[in-house]
């Protein structure tokens, strides 16, 4: 339990060591919470890695987990599970006891199971944070009993209503962004410094994959776009950048089908970049390949730093995009068609100059830090009742 008077903790933890979307939505909710209404407890699995890098550049303070990690992505859904969670419960149970950490916020599948069981046990309010696809086990078997409420990030990413559904306690809550920060990034320089990198003169157009090279996100597809585009119009100096960790090899399958379609010359691997808006902002027009995306969040970068964006038309893409207006929604897994999208774009001015600028309005408008961050703590004040308005007003703690 809280102490009296103080503003209730809500605690943050991540297991994985591989930088993603969820980080980066999790860094602008933490950076923004209102102090006076929650204080925010970040505790990390992997206190040397990359994620805590993140963190510490950006000033986030966090702690370590008073356990270490076994589950690996492909364990969720076997013997290897419970096991783990067996092991972890009883120190992460006496964590955040200690802590009085009355919320517990988490991100991604392994971190839903193995802090949500122990936010029961330890008498927390558990908030499922779903950034995955309807398909996934937890969502369908976990969340409808283990967490008190679910966000997911898109319509397209919810529990669909059944008998055994987490769709009753769910609600959309978008990514956050920094329009801010965005505004001041300056798109020919930025262009500039890619071009620099990469070693292409200035007529090059830039295509950009950005995110983790994974089979969902469908960096082989991109590869083939690249080599549609260079068949249909081979008049046209382009470059296709990578901007991403890889999983599975998938760099290597990526560089082997790009030899294979003669286009191995016009790819770059830029692996993971921080901060990305500077080469987002440099690009001519950004790619997602993906299927199944429930919100990707470099798709709303790209709208908001001007970069166009051409999109599959599939997960939670067309809740983003207005295909004409806000970007260009094609059918998925077709190389033809995002080679064609590109071509479209380059060869009418007035067309991307519109797209342009109604993508980056719309953007501002509904993806902004503020929006998210005042949804966000609307769930937790109904999680907690009366206990933070009490507060708010400067009642006794009831609790």
């Amino acid at each position: 339990m809280r102490t009296c008077g103080t503003p209730p903790v809500v605690c943050f933890p991540f297991i994985g060591d591989l930088i993603g979307g969820s980080h980066m939505s999790a860094l602008g909710l933490i950076r923004n919470i209102p102090r006076s209404q929650f204080t925010p407890l970040v505790v990390l699995h992997h206190t040397d890695g990359p994620v805590a890098d993140l963190f510490r550049r950006e000033g986030i303070d966090f702690e370590a987990a008073p356990v270490s990690n076994r589950l690996k992505r492909a364990d969720a859904r076997n013997g290897t599970a419970v096991l783990n969670v067996a092991r972890t419960l009883p120190a992460l149970v006496k964590f955040l006891r200690a802590k009085n950490a009355t919320i517990v916020h988490t991100n991604d599948g392994r971190t839903h199971l193995v802090w949500g069981f122990a936010a029961r046990l330890a008498g927390s309010k558990h908030l499922w944070h779903h950034r995955g696809d309807t398909s996934s086990f937890g969502l369908r078997r976990v969340a409808p009993w283990l967490p008190n409420r679910v966000v997911a990030v898109s319509k397209f990413a919810s529990p669909r209503p059944g008998l055994f559904s987490a769709a009753g306690k769910c609600s959309v809550v978008h990514s956050p962004f920094d329009v801010m920060k965005m505004i001041s990034v300056e798109r020919q320089g930025a262009r500039k410094m890619v071009l620099a990198e990469i070693g292409c003169p200035p007529e090059t157009k830039l295509l950009g994959y950005v995110g983790t090279l994974v089979d969902r996100k469908r960096p082989i597809l991109f590869v083939e776009a690249l080599a549609a585009l260079r068949r249909l119009a081979p008049e046209i100096k382009f470059a296709g950048l990578f901007f991403g960790n890889a999983l599975n090899g998938l760099d290597d399958a990526a560089r082997s089908r790009a030899k294979a379609l003669g286009v191995a010359d016009c790819i770059h691997f830029m692996g993971f970049r921080y901060p990305g808006e500077p080469w987002i902002a440099g690009l001519d027009a950004l790619l997602v390949t993906a299927v199944n995306e429930p919100l990707g969040r470099t798709l709303v970068e790209a709208m908001l730093l001007g970069t166009p964006v051409i999109a599959s038309d599939s997960g939670g893409n067309p809740e983003v995009v207005e295909d004409g207006e806000t970007g260009m929604l094609v059918r998925p897994d077709d190389p033809d068609e995002f080679a064609k999208a590109c071509l479209a774009l380059f060869n009418n001015s007035a067309y991307h100059n519109h797209m342009v600028e109604t993508a980056r309005i719309e953007a501002r408008v509904r993806f902004s830090v503020e929006r998210h961050v005042h949804a966000i703590t609307s769930v937790y004040e109904e999680l907690i009742g009366t206990t933070v308005f009490s507060f708010l007003r400067g009642q006794p703690d009831k609790l």
